[in-house]
C-alpha cells in the first residue's frame, strides 16, 4: 500500500511546513541540489500551503479568472542540500495588503537554515492587472499572519 502524498501541515504558529527529499533529478554534477530548484521547492510549498486552506489555484482560476505571482523574490543560500537529504520547507505569511501579500519561506534540514526566501506575491486578472483577493482567501491567509 502506498501513501498519500502530502500537502504539509501549519503549526499552531501559522507556519506551513512541506517535507520535501532531495532526488537525483534536483541535483548538479556534484550531488549538490541547483540553485534554481529551490525556486521549485518553495513553489510548491506555496501552493501545498494554498490547498490546505482549501484554495487551488485551479479554482481561482475557473471561479474568479485570478492567479498569483512572484512579483519580487530575494534569495540567500547559505548551505547545500545533497541528494537524498530531508528538507522542511517552511512558509510564513507576514502581511496581507489588497492585492499582495508578502511572505518568507525557508529551506532547512533538520535544524540548519540553508536558505531564506524574501517574496512578494501579486493577485492578478487575466488582463495581468492587480486585482484584491476574494474575501474567503484573503481571510484564510490573514488567520496565518502572525500577530505583533
Amino acid at each position: 500500500m502506498t501513501e498519500a502524498p502530502t500537502a504539509g501541515r501549519i503549526g499552531h504558529d501559522g507556519v506551513h511546513h512541506l517535507p520535501i527529499r532531495v532526488y537525483y533529478e534536483d541535483t548538479d554534477a556534484a550531488g549538490i541540489v541547483y540553485y534554481a530548484n529551490y525556486l521549485k521547492f518553495i513553489e510548491r510549498a506555496r501552493s501545498d500551503l494554498l490547498r490546505l486552506i482549501g484554495v487551488t489555484h485551479l479554482a481561482l482560476a475557473a471561479e474568479a479568472g485570478l492567479a498569483f505571482v512572484v512579483r519580487r523574490c530575494a534569495v540567500t543560500y547559505r548551505k547545500p542540500a545533497r541528494l537524498d537529504d530531508e528538507l522542511d520547507v517552511q512558509t510564513r505569511i507576514q502581511r496581507i495588503r489588497g492585492a499582495v501579500l508578502d511572505a518568507k519561506q525557508s529551506v532547512h534540514r533538520g535544524e540548519e537554515r540553508l536558505v531564506d526566501t524574501d517574496l512578494r506575491i501579486a493577485c492578478i486578472g487575466g488582463d495581468g492587472n492587480a486585482r484584491p483577493l476574494p474575501e474567503r482567501v484573503h481571510r484564510a491567509l490573514a488567520a496565518l499572519v502572525p500577530q505583533s
